[in-house]
C-alpha cells in the first residue's frame, strides 16, 4: 500500500514558455502536464545568456545527454521562450532536476528588450541555481551586457511596502554560477595564480567616486553583489576547432579538448552537489507541480502589465495547492480502502490496521503537496474527513457483518423454519421442545464454523435466539413430558445464557469502539508528528536562508571596507545586525517550542471540536501541553 512522489524522466525537451499569437507570454500545457506529475521537491538548474554562446550546450550536459536542447551551428538563434527538461536528480533521491534553457538575449533579430528583461526574470524567479553564460572575457562589456540584473527590483517585488527589498530579494534568488565560455587568457593577477571565482570577484570590485561613469561602471557589479548571495565562474577554453565546432552535437569527449571537458565535469559536479532545491520565502519548499502553478502565476502578471510579486505568488500558491492536497490525500485513502477492505472484516482490529495504513499515506500525501498552510486549516480539514471517512468504513462494516450473519442464520435454520411452520414441534403427545433445543443447538454448532462473519456475529446470533425464545417458551409450556420443575430449571437455563451472550456481546461492542477510539487517537498524533517533521524542515532551511545571507553581507562588508566603501559597509553592517537579530528570535522561539505549541493548540483545539472520546480527551492533552511549552 506504499505511494512515493513520483519523477518524471522526459525522452526530450518541451517548450515552457513562449508567445501566443497575440505576442504576449504563456505558459505550455504540455509542459505543465510535465510537472503536474513530479510530486518531489525540484532543483530547477536555469541558463541566461547572449543568443549562440552555448547555453544549450552545457543543460545538455547537466542532462547526461549529447543531444536535447537545439544547439545550432549558424548565426540564428535555435531557442525561443524558455524550454524545459525534466530528469531525475543523479545525486539527490527523491528529487527532480529541472533544467531550463532560455531564449537567448540581445538576438537582433527580435530586438525587443522588454521581451528579454522578461525572460531573464522569469529564469531568476523560477530557478535555484542562475548560469549565465558568455563568451570570451568578464570584462566591462560583459557586464554591460548583463544590465538585466539592475532592473530587477523595478520587475520583481516581494511585498508592497514594509521589507528591504534587496535582502528579501537575495534572500529567494538563486545561486548565481558565471560561465566564460572560449576563455583565451591565463588566470594570473599580480603574478599569482587566481581561481575562476577570484577571477570574477576582482571583475565585479566597485570603482570609488560617485561621477555618473564611475556609477555606470559599478551599477550591475552592485547589482550582481546586491542580489546573489552565492556566486561561482568556471572558465572554458574553446572545445574544439572551428570546423568541429559546428558539428558539436555529433562530438563526444575524445573528440574535445581535454581541458574543456574537465572543466564541463567540474561545473555539472558543482551544480549537482551545490544546487540547492527550490524554495520560497521561509523556506517553503517546491514541488513540480507547485513549479508549473508558479510560472503560471508570474507570465499571467507579466501578462496583466503587473510586477510579480513574492508574497502574492505565495499566497496563490498555498490556495492552488492546499485544497488539492487534501483533495487527492482522500482519494487516495478511498482508493486504498476499496483495494484492501473486505468487508465483513472478522475484527475491528483488521479494518483499524487497513486504515491506518492509508491514512498514513494519505497524511504524508497532504504533508508533502501542502504549501504555507496558514492556521493548519487545510490539515484539519482533511483529519475530519478523514475521521468522517473511517467512521463510515466502520458503520459500513457493521452492516455488512450483520447482513452476512443474519444470511447465514437463515440459511442454517432452513429446516428448523419448516419444522415451526408446519407445526411439527408442538406435538400434543410431548417431545416438541427436545427436538426443538436439538435443533437450535445444531444450528448454534454450525454457526460457529462459519466464516466471513465479522464483528456482529455474537450480536446477531443473540438477538436470533431471542426471536426464538419466544417460540421455544410456547413448545415447552405445551410439552407434556416434561415436568414443571424441568420447565423451570430449563428456563433458568435459558436466562442464563442470555445473560452470558449479552455479556459476550457488550463487551465486543466495547472493545470495538474502544480501537475506533484509539485509532482516532493515532491519526491525531500522526497528523501531528508528520506536520512537526515537515516544520522543522522548512525552519532548517529558512536558517540556512538566514545563514546564507549573513555570510554573504559579511563578505561583501569585507569587500567594501578594503575598497573604501566606508558608508555602505556600514549599511550593511545594520542589516546583518537585523539578520542576526531575526535569526536569534527564530531559535529563541524554536528552544520555547512556541511553533510546537501553536501546532499542538490548533490541531488539539481541532480534535475537541470533532473526535469523540478518546480522541477528544487526546485532544485536550495535547491542548494543554501546547500552553505549557
Amino acid at each position: 500500500m506504499a505511494w512515493c512522489a513520483a519523477t518524471v524522466s522526459m525522452a526530450s525537451p518541451v517548450c515552457l514558455v513562449d508567445n501566443g499569437p497575440d505576442g504576449c507570454m504563456r505558459v505550455q500545457q504540455e509542459a505543465l502536464q510535465v510537472l503536474e506529475q513530479i510530486q518531489q521537491p525540484v532543483v530547477v538548474v536555469a541558463v541566461v545568456g547572449l543568443y549562440r554562446t552555448g547555453k544549450s550546450y552545457l543543460m545538455n550536459r547537466l542532462a547526461g545527454k549529447h543531444t536535447g536542447f537545439a544547439l545550432g551551428s549558424t548565426i540564428e538563434s535555435k531557442t525561443k521562450g524558455i524550454w524545459m527538461w525534466c530528469v531525475p536528480h543523479p545525486s539527490k533521491p527523491g528529487h527532480t532536476l529541472v533544467l531550463l534553457d532560455t531564449e537567448g538575449l540581445g538576438d537582433v533579430e527580435k530586438g525587443d528588450e522588454k521581451h528579454d528583461t522578461w525572460i531573464f526574470c522569469l529564469a531568476v524567479l523560477l530557478s535555484s541555481s542562475l548560469v549565465y553564460n558568455s563568451m570570451g572575457t568578464i570584462d566591462n562589456t560583459a557586464l554591460e551586457k548583463l544590465q538585466y540584473v539592475t532592473e530587477l527590483t523595478e520587475h520583481i517585488k516581494v511585498k508592497s511596502s514594509g521589507y528591504d527589498q534587496t535582502t528579501e530579494l537575495m534572500r529567494v534568488f538563486p545561486s548565481f554560477v558565471w560561465t566564460v565560455r572560449d576563455f583565451t587568457l591565463e588566470l594570473i593577477m599580480n603574478g599569482k595564480a587566481i581561481t575562476a571565482d577570484q577571477y570574477l570577484e576582482s571583475a565585479l570590485k566597485l570603482k570609488p567616486g560617485h561621477t555618473t561613469k564611475i556609477m555606470r561602471h559599478n551599477q550591475v557589479r552592485q547589482g550582481l553583489r546586491d542580489f546573489f548571495a552565492e556566486r561561482r565562474c568556471f572558465v572554458f577554453e574553446r572545445p574544439a576547432n572551428t570546423k568541429n565546432m559546428k558539428r558539436m552535437e555529433e562530438l563526444t569527449d575524445a573528440d574535445l579538448e581535454s581541458d574543456f571537458v574537465e572543466t564541463a565535469k567540474e561545473f555539472c559536479s558543482h551544480i549537482f552537489s551545490s544546487a540547492k532545491p527550490k524554495t520560497m520565502r521561509g523556506g517553503l519548499g517546491v514541488t513540480g507541480r507547485m513549479l508549473g502553478s508558479l510560472a503560471e502565476t508570474y507570465v499571467e502578471a507579466i501578462r496583466s502589465g503587473q510586477v510579480p510579486c513574492l508574497d502574492s505568488a505565495v499566497e496563490s500558491l498555498a490556495l492552488i495547492q492546499n485544497g488539492r492536497a487534501v483533495a487527492e490525500a482522500l482519494e487516495f485513502y478511498q482508493r486504498e480502502m476499496e483495494r484492501w477492505v473486505h468487508l465483513p472484516t472478522e475484527t475491528q482490529e483488521a479494518l483499524s490496521q487497513i486504515h491506518a495504513a492509508a491514512e498514513e499515506q494519505a497524511v504524508s500525501i497532504f504533508i508533502s503537496g501542502s504549501f504555507n498552510d496558514q492556521e493548519h486549516k487545510h490539515q484539519i480539514e482533511l483529519m475530519r474527513s478523514l475521521q468522517e471517512h473511517y467512521k463510515e468504513w466502520c458503520g459500513r462494516n457493521v452492516e455488512e457483518s450483520r447482513r452476512v450473519c443474519e444470511r447465514v442464520l437463515q440459511r442454517l435454520c432452513a429446516r428448523l423454519n419448516r419444522s415451526l411452520r408446519d407445526g411439527a414441534l408442538m406435538r400434543p403427545d410431548g417431545g416438541g421442545y427436545g427436538a426443538f433445543s436439538a435443533a437450535l443447538e445444531e444450528v448454534k454448532e454450525h454457526y460457529k464454523t462459519e466464516k466471513c462473519r465479522g464483528l456482529m456475529n455474537e450480536e446477531v446470533l443473540r438477538g436470533f435466539l431471542r426471536e426464538k425464545e419466544v417460540v421455544g417458551k410456547s413448545i415447552l409450556q405445551a410439552d407434556r413430558l416434561i415436568s414443571a420443575a424441568q420447565k423451570h430449571k430449563e428456563e433458568c437455563r435459558r436466562r442464563a445464557e442470555e445473560e452470558a451472550r449479552r455479556v459476550q456481546s457488550e463487551e465486543e461492542e466495547r472493545r470495538r469502539q474502544e480501537q475506533q477510539l484509539r485509532q482516532e487517537e493515532r491519526s491525531f498524533r500522526q497528523n501531528v508528528e508528520q506536520l512537526q517533521e515537515k516544520m522543522e524542515t522548512e525552519r532548517r532551511r529558512a536558517q540556512q536562508e538566514r545563514d546564507r545571507l549573513i555570510n554573504a553581507k559579511l563578505q561583501e562588508q569585507k569587500d567594501l571596507l578594503e575598497q573604501g566603501y566606508t558608508e555602505r559597509a556600514e549599511s550593511l553592517e545594520k542589516e546583518v545586525a537585523a539578520l542576526r537579530e531575526e535569526a536569534g528570535r527564530k531559535a529563541e522561539s524554536a528552544a520555547h517550542s512556541s511553533a510546537l505549541s501553536s501546532v499542538l493548540d490548533t490541531l488539539g483545539t481541532a480534535a475537541i471540536a470533532f473526535m469523540p472520546g478518546i480522541g477528544k480527551l487526546a485532544g485536550a492533552a495535547l491542548v494543554t501541553l501546547a500552553r505549557l511549552t
